[in-house]
């Protein structure tokens, strides 16, 4: 894998292979796709990875604006095709995240969603 982490000026996408769990940190407002394509390079290229579970913690993730909702429902959607079971771990505190990652479930019904 040729890079294990994406960052900008206010956040950060981190792949841990110990665990397999992808890290989002900080506040994602890009553009559109064009600007998200490093996150989806690595997202796929780790969903290529993980065997059994592949873990996507946005606990630390304070904002996701609607292109990156777009971004991680699309890739949400690429999961129905692979054996591997996704799990999405999200935080109360963070507003967004309650109604936003719920909708995941319905784009992916094996999806694993904890909030806490």
């Amino acid at each position: 894998m040729s890079n294990q982490e994406v960052k900008g000026e206010d956040y950060q996408v981190q792949y841990d292979p110990t665990s397999s769990t992808v890290y989002f940190k900080g506040e994602i407002s890009l553009g559109g796709p064009k600007d998200y394509a490093p996150i989806v390079k690595l997202l796929d290229e780790v969903a290529g990875l993980a065997s059994s579970t592949l873990t996507l913690n946005v606990k630390e993730l304070g904002f996701l604006n609607s292109s990156g909702i777009s971004m991680l429902s699309k890739f949400v959607l690429g999961m129905r095709k692979k054996k591997t079971q996704l799990v999405v771990i999200g935080s109360k505190i963070m507003p967004w995240q309650a109604k936003s990652l719920k909708n995941l479930e319905r784009l992916l019904p094996g999806l694993k969603l904890v909030v806490e």
